[in-house]
């Protein structure tokens, strides 16, 4: 099968060809300010490439849903989703091979990365059945991996810029190979820009942008000035699915297009003056004025008006009898409705893989249709709670488990679940837990994580793993003075 793909021409009008076979290995990196042609790129490669490969595009400005008139991509409109049903679709489209269009436009920019974050996770954690070959496109990467913190609050940050390393820096052996293109590269994550291996780089005019990029391409700082001239639509690629020197490419038409079009100049109204002002007034014009009146009120801050109606509400209303709120508080047992939420919540075998503010967002509305009148965690606390619970333990007050938190008082929150896996192990003479038991209780299914937890824990003071000579492993809780049994 032939995997080559052209991309353009160059300077002597040579076809310039692409390798999609050497760009699922090498991965991609596209740069050019604004109106330089990115996303006329990207949708070259994405047409050129259609029949070969699975595609998979995070669209932050809806710029590709156009492919789906063309091509058989599926468009997922963000907004109609929340972030689980986000994760079971990323999953779903890596069993089924499904080239699709993940459309952010709707969203703010903290929700889009939230939702990109789910979505290139739950393809990373796809089953190693699912392991299919996909060309994972991102369009203003700088978004989803930046290089500082900006508005968005640091959790949603973090979360984006891991499932974007991920993709970028161990994707390629899940079959996923990433396709980024940013407006500026000071303002992509260096860790993500430096996995590709092939480039092409358009029109910058920032010192700082031209210097990466000619380093990037392997040129001297002095011949960076080209990078500048470059005109609309046109690139210097270089890499090993590209050219193996540093090549000027003009991209090629496009069968599909941009729902907004290129906008252009048009010629403006023929509208007199008068008629313009009648057409922008004219309703104005006929509203009667607002009556004046003699005395004007004193502006009331936005605080003290609610709280004013607030307490005509209160006021208001007849209270209630004391012995009917009496029954109302009795009638609902918080401790008893938060370990019934956690229990239905564990009873999910993919719930220990989902983010944290979707769980505690799954928690609350739990809580409220159980008639609490607040959630009874926040979201630390629940954090703690439900680290807990997955360790098996619903009540921490219980007297029996006080030894075992103190000696977990040394590990974060996040660690709790598996080392009370270990712990009550060897509390009840039971084999060691495997990895996939101690994978779900820290939330991830990756054996280098688990196997650096491990490692962590120990360093910590928390076990000592040992192993005899047939290669079981047994791990001891030197706090308790006890030993799980070799496993």
């Amino acid at each position: 099968m032939n995997s080559s793909i052209e991309i353009g021409t160059d300077t002597a009008g040579q076809a310039v060809r692409i390798d999609v076979q050497e760009l699922l290995a090498t991965r991609l990196l596209v740069q050019g300010n604004s109106g330089s042609g990115k996303s006329h790129l990207l949708r070259r490669l994405l047409e050129q490439s259609a029949g070969m490969v699975q595609q998979v595009i995070i669209d932050p400005e809806g710029d590709f849903v156009t492919l789906a008139d063309a091509y058989a991509h599926v468009v997922i409109n963000a907004g109609d989703y929340d972030e689980r049903e986000i994760a079971a679709i990323g999953a779903r489209i890596r069993e089924h091979r499904a080239s699709v269009v993940l459309a952010l436009d709707t969203l703010e920019i903290e929700a889009q990365m939230s939702c990109a974050a789910a979505f290139l996770n739950a393809m990373f954690d796809a089953p190693r059945a699912h392991w299919f070959p996909a060309l994972v496109v991102v369009d203003e990467a700088q978004m989803f991996a930046p290089s500082a913190s900006g508005d968005v609050s640091d959790a949603v940050r973090r979360a984006s810029l891991s499932a974007m390393t991920n993709l970028m820096c161990r994707g390629r052996k899940r079959g996923l190979a990433g396709a980024i293109a940013t407006q500026r590269l000071a303002k992509l994550a260096k860790n993500v820009a430096a996995e590709a291996s092939n480039f092409l780089m358009g029109r910058t005019f920032l010192d700082i942008d031209m210097a990466r990029a000619a380093d990037l391409l392997g040129m001297e700082r002095r011949q960076a000035e080209a990078i500048r001239d470059l005109d609309r639509g046109c690139f210097l690629g270089l890499g090993p699915a590209i050219s193996r020197r540093p090549v000027s490419v003009r991209i090629g038409a496009t069968r599909t297009a941009t729902q907004s079009g290129t906008h252009a100049l048009l010629p403006l109204p023929a509208a007199e003056t008068a008629e313009m002002r009648t057409m922008l007034f004219a309703a104005m014009d006929g509203a009667p004025p607002p009556p004046l009146s003699a005395a004007e009120p004193a502006p009331v801050e936005a605080g003290e008006l609610i709280r004013r109606i607030a307490q005509q509400d209160a006021d208001a209303a007849p209270a209630p009898p004391t012995d009917l709120v009496a029954a109302a508080e009795d009638a609902v047992d918080a401790d008893a409705v938060v370990t019934a939420a956690l229990e239905e919540m564990l009873a999910d075998p993919d719930c220990a893989f989902h983010p944290e503010a979707f769980l505690y967002q799954d928690f609350s509305v739990r809580c409220r249709m159980q008639r609490l009148g607040r959630v009874p965690l926040d979201l630390s606390a629940f954090r703690r709670r439900f680290a807990l619970a997955k360790g098996g333990i619903f009540d921490p007050s219980e007297p029996r488990w006080a030894a075992l938190l103190d000696a977990a008082v040394r590990l974060p929150d996040d660690m709790l679940a598996p080392f009370l896996q270990i712990a009550r192990a060897a509390m009840e003479g039971e084999p060691c837990p495997d990895d996939d038991a101690l994978g779900r209780a820290y939330g991830t299914r990756s054996p280098g994580r688990i196997r650096r937890l491990v490692e962590y824990m120990e360093k910590q003071g928390a076990i000592v793993v040992r192993s005899d000579f047939g290669g079981r492993r047994s791990i001891g809780i030197p706090e308790l003075g006890l030993s799980t049994e070799a496993e």
